[in-house]
């Protein structure tokens, strides 16, 4: 699971988060409402607007609950006991990720 952030795009709506993740919207509320991290504003119509750095927290907690199997109460302690450090691996994992998916295209370009 890759999400591809606009380098212009200050703010996500959360149909377009659930979309990306390929999760219902109301996970996504759900995990708002569990997880302190998550800062999303609400704008006049009071709907849930993601920043950057708000999907990067959703992408740690999607890792954590959906890909390594952590309870939701595991995946708060673990975001509370090690935030950079498990921010850090993730971002490294991400990137290298994305590598990964260049050099593939590149391959299949030859």
């Amino acid at each position: 699971m890759h999400i591809e952030l606009s380098p212009d795009k200050r703010y996500y709506s959360i149909g377009e988060v659930a979309k990306a993740f390929d999760v219902n919207a109301s996970l996504i509320r759900f995990w708002d409402s569990e997880f302190d991290i998550l800062k999303p504003k609400k704008n006049a119509k009071g709907n849930r607007m993601f920043t950057p750095e708000d999907i990067k927290n959703l992408q740690l907690i999607y890792h954590l609950v959906k890909e390594r199997g952590f309870t939701l109460e595991g995946a708060k302690t673990h975001l509370k006991e090690g935030q950079k450090k498990s921010m850090d691996k993730f971002e490294i994992i991400s990137k290298l990720e994305t590598i990964k998916m260049q050099l593939i295209r590149i391959k299949n370009e030859l």
